[in-house]
């Protein structure tokens, strides 16, 4: 019966684990498509030029993949150095994002005039060379959210030493449309606008964020448990 149970765990663990090194490979192609096509791109901030979401992804789906792997290999080789190697990385990126999360709630305001004045300066290097990234994620926001500059679309005119804007703050895009009046721009501010969209879809990123976490017990759940059983087996054979 035990060794039934324990061949269960076993291939369920293998099965999960699978899945999760093939969303691995997902996430890490991604992030290698976007940072071979579309250069740094989702690079707003000047402080971390590294955090892209390119660079970002290539992280992710590669510590996704690592456990996973160790996850497989631990699973159908019954491997306790394996096993708990894995709950212990599973454990230790789970309490990772507990605190992220708890720190975030915690230091709000703090966060929000940091970003914002990170943000304003980043803005200098639109339309720079080397930083493509910065430029088509920013060109992308204004367009796709219809707003212009961080905090008011006065913030261009720090960055153009003029009354212009970049034309992707136009309500209609034309060459050169930044140079116009102000009544052809987007009025709504770029930060306060994403961060109603966030908090419109503020039930989406929840429900993500507990099927995150839920994935992650299973996983702990799965490894500790097939350790404990393996424990029990390799006693009971001695």
């Amino acid at each position: 019966m035990a060794h039934n149970c324990l061949q269960c765990i076993k291939y369920l663990m293998f099965v999960f684990n699978l899945l999760f090194w093939l969303g691995g490979c997902g996430i890490l192609g991604v992030g290698i498509w976007l940072a071979v096509t579309q250069g740094n791109f989702a690079t707003l901030s000047s402080s971390f030029p590294s955090l892209s979401a390119a660079n970002l992804l290539i992280v992710t789906g590669t510590f996704i993949m690592i456990i996973g792997f160790v996850g497989c290999i631990g699973a159908i080789k019954e491997n306790k150095c394996l096993l708990l190697s894995f709950f212990i990385m599973l454990l230790i990126i789970f309490l990772l994002e507990l605190t992220v999360v708890i720190l975030f709630f915690a230091y709000t305001d703090k966060i929000d005039k940091y970003a914002q004045r990170d943000l304003k300066k980043g803005l200098h290097l639109y339309g720079t060379d080397g930083n493509i990234g910065l430029t088509n994620a920013w060109s992308i926001i204004q367009t796709d959210f219809r707003c212009c500059g961080v905090s008011n679309y006065t913030d261009w005119f720090e960055v153009y030493n003029t009354t212009r804007v970049p034309d992707s703050c136009c309500l209609e895009f034309s060459e050169n449309c930044g140079l116009h009046s102000p009544g052809t721009w987007w009025k709504a501010p770029c930060y306060e606008t994403v961060k109603v969209w966030l908090q419109e879809n503020l039930l989406a990123v929840g429900i993500f964020g507990l099927c995150t976490a839920m994935v992650q017990i299973l996983g702990l759940t799965f490894a500790m448990t097939m350790y404990c059983q393996v424990v029990k087996a390799d006693t009971y054979c001695a």
